[in-house]
């Protein structure tokens, strides 16, 4: 499977290339392979993939999409980090649609996923205040979001659940796509998230991150 428009050429940098189940978002539970891309503009206090902000290796999307084959899977994810942040990730989200793969990209919210291909499922975060990165939402995103895409709001606990519950109604985001709320592990008891949203019957899914369950922080998992 070969990049369309000169694969080798297209440059990304690459923190690693890696197979497991999918431990978020609707597709949870799937083997998949993970993208990682290096780099992120956003600092939130709960991001558990720091080793991702920088260093990686430079590679092609050519070089991406054989080792991405070689895993022998159907579901692609694209993450970081923050994917976007490299402007060649679109490249290769186009070119691993072309090659078949049902393709899912985790974004923080932060940047424009307007020109992200539209076969593409777009996973993506809105940051809650305990984040400490409220403001670097991009709010322009809510009108480019469609029914194949979700928004991840990650808690701290029961303030930004408030922010949360206050956004979800007035930006009607139950019926743009699906909605999906996260305890931040250690933080918020998940428990208590699960009753708060059975209390106020919200038209969300609760999600518990798998991969965590399974591994705790392990990289690569």
């Amino acid at each position: 499977m070969g990049a369309s428009g000169g694969g080798r050429a297209v440059r990304l940098r690459l923190t690693e290339i890696f197979a497991s189940v999918q431990g978020e978002s609707t597709r949870v539970g799937l083997p998949t392979v993970f993208v990682r891309l290096t780099g992120c503009p956003l600092r939130c206090s709960w991001c558990d993939t720091e080793y991702a902000f920088t260093g990686g290796r430079a590679t092609n999307i050519d070089a991406v999409l054989r080792e991405v084959a070689s895993h022998g899977l159907r579901h692609v994810c694209v993450t970081g980090g923050e994917p976007l942040a490299q402007k060649n990730c679109l490249p290769l989200l186009n070119a691993l649609c072309d090659a078949g793969y049902s393709v899912s990209l985790e974004t923080s919210g932060a940047l424009d996923i307007a020109p992200v291909d539209a076969r593409v499922a777009r996973i993506m975060d809105l940051k809650a205040p305990g984040s400490g990165e409220e403001a670097k939402n991009r709010w322009e995103n809510i009108e480019h979001l469609r029914a194949g895409d979700e928004v991840k709001i990650v808690l701290t606990g029961e303030a930004d659940y408030a922010w949360a519950l206050e956004r979800i109604a007035t930006l009607r985001l139950a019926e743009r796509c699906e909605v999906l709320l996260s305890p931040v592990a250690g933080q918020l008891d998940p428990a208590a998230l699960a009753e708060w949203i059975v209390r106020d019957r919200l038209p969300v899914r609760f999600q518990l991150q798998l991969h965590k369950v399974l591994w705790a922080d392990a990289r690569g998992k």
